[in-house]
């Protein structure tokens, strides 16, 4: 009894902790920020009406930091086929730490803060359990509000035209709203990269994207989704499927509805010109196992998200590529 005990236990601290992780697994998931954004992937960009709260640190980068030797806080620079859902620095080992400290008490009779026996004992020590779930999630939070504040660096204080909610919203394009362009703002980045217009066409070709992303997605089109996508965005949603495979899971997007857009930077780095736009969508969000049973999401009801998508082209005139996907707050 008192083993059935520990491993029911244990199941139960392994499905709060990684219960997160394995939540949301739409392209992207929602809980990961990955890609490039050239010289600003360290960067975050600026806030918008449509995104008001900073962009999460990359966890899944090719690109390096761009002084030798340097480091940037909150950015981690990943091979090919890591995940890094559990992210990494002081607050990966703290969340390693603890979930090992525990459940290896668990494991050898001795709780996560000592001895149990009996029902009473038991619930104390799923109260526990709970617990530290909590600590560790406190923890991971903090520690990445910390990463955004050192990530972003010092910014310099605008005027009241910086502010979000002066920016125009721009004129609807059919049932959805996407912002004008910032026209020749000055852009942070350095003197390397000069602003871009960005127009009514490049917007729509956004939209597009999003749509036809999602679609490649669920239809598990590897092929469709290069098309889409840069080499190293190709990289991280196939490693993304292939984790899906290996559950026996199968994620389908459907009906994506762009409900609103801002436009929060544009610039040139180069031949290669940049795109950065703040999108709150709505979709259909379901993950089905090898038997066709829903283990995620709900066919009869819309989620909606707001995610920022970095959009990349060789040159003017050529397709823009999906080249980074940022999660908010």
């Amino acid at each position: 009894m008192r083993g059935k005990a520990r491993l029911l236990a244990a199941l139960a601290a392994f499905a709060l902790v990684l219960g997160p992780a394995l939540a949301e697994a739409r392209p992207g998931g929602g809980r990961s920020s990955f890609g490039s954004r050239g010289s600003r992937t360290f960067s975050p960009p600026p806030v918008t009406r449509t995104a008001p709260d900073t962009a999460r640190p990359m966890d899944r980068t090719f690109q390096q930091p761009t002084r030798p030797g340097s480091t940037v806080p909150g950015a981690a620079s990943t091979l090919p086929g890591r995940s890094g859902r559990f992210g990494g620095g002081f607050g990966g080992a703290l969340l390693g730490g603890l979930i090992g400290m525990g459940l290896g008490g668990l494991l050898f009779g001795h709780g996560l803060f000592g001895g149990f026996s009996g029902f009473g004992s038991f619930l104390g020590l799923l109260l526990q359990i709970g617990l530290i779930v909590l600590l560790v999630r406190f923890a991971m939070n903090f520690f990445r509000s910390r990463q955004h504040a050192m990530a972003g660096g010092p910014r310099p204080q605008g005027g009241p035209q910086d502010r979000p909610q002066d920016r125009p919203q721009g004129r609807p394009q059919g049932l959805h709203r996407m912002a004008q362009p910032m026209g020749s703002q000055p852009m942070a980045g350095g003197a390397a990269s000069a602003p871009v217009a960005v127009g009514d066409s490049d917007f729509r070709a956004f939209e597009s994207l999003l749509r036809e992303v999602n679609a490649a997605w669920s239809r598990r089109d590897e092929a469709g989704l290069a098309r889409l996508v840069t080499p190293e965005m190709m990289n991280f949603f196939a490693q993304d499927l292939r984790d899906l495979a290996a559950r026996g899971w199968r994620n389908e997007t459907r009906d994506v509805r762009l409900e609103q857009g801002d436009l929060a930077e544009a610039w040139r780095e180069g031949g290669t010109e940049y795109a950065t736009v703040a999108m709150r969508f709505s979709l259909i969000d379901v993950t089905h196992d090898a038997q066709g049973r829903v283990v995620e999401g709900d066919a009869q009801r819309r989620d909606t998200t707001t995610e920022i998508w970095t959009f990349r082209r060789n040159a003017p005139g050529e397709a823009w590529k999906l080249s980074a996907l940022q999660q908010t707050g």
